[in-house]
């Protein structure tokens, strides 16, 4: 039996992460459940205070063939590097000059959007295509792959 798989990232801000991340995967943001034309009429309907309405958020892939990104608010701050990340595939079938150029058009895109650059990793052998680690608006590093 094949499984769902969801990718939870705990953070301070889970709607402007469910924005960036919706805009850096070209995903959209979960609709409200059935019977509710929005997640403010949701809430209400819940009885839910306004200090508790950026608890959560979600973000699909509109195909429905991709994992659900479902945020969720902890007090926490980030602690240290990812052990698990995101590759963004941002630049498939192409290799070389074009490939890294690619990557470069959707790293300043993504700056643009809150995102931090950290990092260019040229091609360096056939193993390695190259790549650009960054970081989402709350540190979570991810690479353009």
């Amino acid at each position: 039996m094949s499984r769902h798989v969801q990718i939870t990232f705990d953070c301070a801000d889970p709607t402007g992460m469910a924005e960036f991340w919706s805009t850096a995967l070209g995903y959209r943001v979960q609709g409200p459940p059935g019977g509710y034309e929005t997640w403010e009429r949701f809430l209400d309907a819940m009885d839910l205070p306004p200090e508790s309405r950026n608890d959560a958020s979600a973000v699909v892939d509109p195909d429905g063939f991709a994992p659900r990104l479902f945020f969720r608010r902890v007090h926490e701050g980030k602690r240290a590097k990812n052990r698990v990340h995101l590759d963004v595939r941002a630049a498939p079938g192409l290799d070389g000059d074009e490939r890294m150029a690619a990557l470069e058009t959707e790293a300043e895109r993504l700056v643009s959007r809150g995102a931090t650059r950290i990092q260019r990793y040229d091609p360096a052998s056939t193993l390695e295509a190259g790549h650009i680690m960054m970081a989402d608006p709350e540190g979570n590093e991810f690479c353009l792959d």
